[in-house]
């Protein structure tokens, strides 16, 4: 197996992305390849059908690579839940909660578990798409380094660092960032990409000409700024939702641990669906339905929403005829108590929900994780739907009784999942991933306005159209033979 690695000048250059459409773009020239990030800090997750945990970008990478996602392709995930900690999976499994400092000397261990995806990617696979993290120029993280460099020179792969030119101080960014690598980081360097570039090419081909001269390394494209590329976002909220005639007005509460808030890109993309995050000081506006999101943080994060003020906000909405959902953490917080002895998530042991439901969740060590087909029971309908649960949380109560969603098969036994309340105005699941199925859509749409008449987005066919998009534009502004001559000709297994 062969191995090429990008890296990033910052956070956000562009290295998910590259990945991804040189994922696509090898897959289509029949290569066996697959997308590998060895460390990665994400909210964003997603569930492996061997029941295991990856960053949302990993699985992302192997949909463009045309593979099944799978744990090693992203052997350390840190989930923070915290300003100073984190919970650590390792190969899909959470092992604990550490703080930053816990983690740096934990660091040697995971080049362990690094390493053993990577060989056993190695025997499977022709090539190794690595996506690295932040910056290899970081200096407070060189040592025991497994996301970056230290990696690249454990199994001698050869590197391509991508800035973002649409940032400002690209020069600056390249020049800077080889110049605080090691010799013999520097060596392993072979080329640059610039991202988002917007504006006439011929402008900037003098400081291109200058960066190849100062430093010796080629520029292998500079790809074009890309208008309205919506991706699985692996970090950041993606707020932007303009909407001239919305027929549905829908409230997103904006906690600071939000989760899994890829749950909601269907609607956020739909051009007659008005998504509004509502975020820190503001009040929730007159909407149709209010969403609460999972989250990492789940006590943390409904202090913030009370001390916000939106619990009663909630309970007006309601009064005036809205409705209301909660999707994983934000289910448990509609319940009367959750409770966290164990300190799965906080040290806080309990916080009162919002009680408008009756039942109480208690967060244990032990993380539901899986794949499901299940049926949604909403409108006095059933209609297939598909998902993935990813919860610490176990929830009992009489609400439970009148369940949203009744599994067709689910490994751990489970029956039904969620609820219904008895008004008709407020429900709740675990299960993350139904606004993906485009019929769930609309039978939720249909249930908050049920004159409603839509037609949902397909999130799968629209991420397929913006990979195809992804490929074109790297085939276009890349040197691909040469950037698959840089990977077959270095020395590496």
């Amino acid at each position: 197996m062969k191995t090429l690695m990008i890296q990033g000048t910052t956070s956000d250059a562009g290295k998910s992305t590259l990945v991804a459409a040189l994922c696509r773009v090898f897959a289509n020239q029949g290569i066996k390849v697959a997308p590998f990030k060895p460390q990665n800090m994400a909210l964003n997750s997603a569930v492996t059908n061997d029941g295991g945990e990856i960053g949302r970008a990993q699985a992302l990478q192997a949909i463009a690579a045309k593979v099944e996602p799978e744990t090693d392709f992203n052997p350390i995930l840190l989930k923070p839940n915290s300003d100073t900690g984190a919970q650590v999976i390792i190969h899909g499994k959470a092992i604990s909660n550490m703080e930053a400092g816990k983690y740096h000397d934990y660091k040697k261990v995971a080049m362990d578990a690094v390493i053993t995806s990577h060989e056993r990617l190695a025997k499977r696979f022709d090539l190794l798409l690595v996506e690295g993290a932040g910056s290899p120029a970081e200096i407070n993280l060189r040592e025991n380094d497994i996301a970056n460099m230290g990696y690249a020179e454990k199994v001698d792969c050869p590197v391509i660092i991508i800035a973002d030119i649409d940032k400002g101080g690209v020069f600056a960014h390249l020049v800077g960032t080889l110049a605080l690598l090691s010799e013999s980081e520097q060596a392993r360097v072979k080329g640059f990409v610039i991202n988002r570039f917007r504006g006439d090419i011929s402008l900037l081909q003098g400081g291109l000409d200058w960066l190849e001269q100062y430093t010796g390394k080629p520029v292998l494209g500079v790809l074009p700024y890309l208008h309205d590329l919506t991706l699985d976002a692996e970090d950041a909220v993606a707020i932007n939702n303009n909407v001239t005639h919305a027929t549905i007005n829908i409230a997103i509460l904006l906690v600071p641990h939000i989760s899994n808030h890829t749950d909601f890109d269907a609607l956020r993309l739909h051009p007659n669906i008005n998504v509004n995050y509502i975020r820190h000081t503001q009040v929730i506006p007159d909407v149709d339905l209010v969403i609460l999101p999972g989250s990492k943080n789940v006590l943390g994060d409904l202090n913030f929403l009370i001390n916000e003020g939106w619990d009663n906000q909630i309970k007006r909405h309601l009064r005036y005829g809205g409705k209301v959902l909660g999707i994983c953490g934000g289910m448990q917080m509609l319940g009367n108590i959750i409770y966290d002895p164990e300190g799965v998530e906080s040290s806080l042991k309990s916080v009162n929900g919002l009680a408008l439901c009756d039942f109480e969740t208690t967060l244990t060590s032990q993380k539901v994780l899986s794949k499901v087909t299940a049926t949604l029971k909403l409108n006095n309908r059933q209609t297939l739907c598909s998902g993935y649960e990813i919860h610490a949380g176990v929830s009992k109560g009489n609400a439970l009784k009148t369940p949203l969603i009744t599994f067709s098969q689910h490994p751990n036994g489970f029956k039904t999942d969620g609820f219904i309340s008895d008004d008709n105005a407020i429900a709740g699941t675990y299960l993350h991933g139904l606004f993906d199925e485009p019929n769930a859509t609309m039978e939720i749409l249909k249930w908050v306005k049920p004159d409603l008449n839509i037609d949902p987005i397909s999130i799968d066919t629209h991420r397929e159209q913006q990979l195809a998009r992804l490929a074109t534009m790297c085939e276009t502004h890349l040197d691909i033979a040469q950037i698959t001559s840089i990977y077959k000709g270095h020395n590496n297994d």
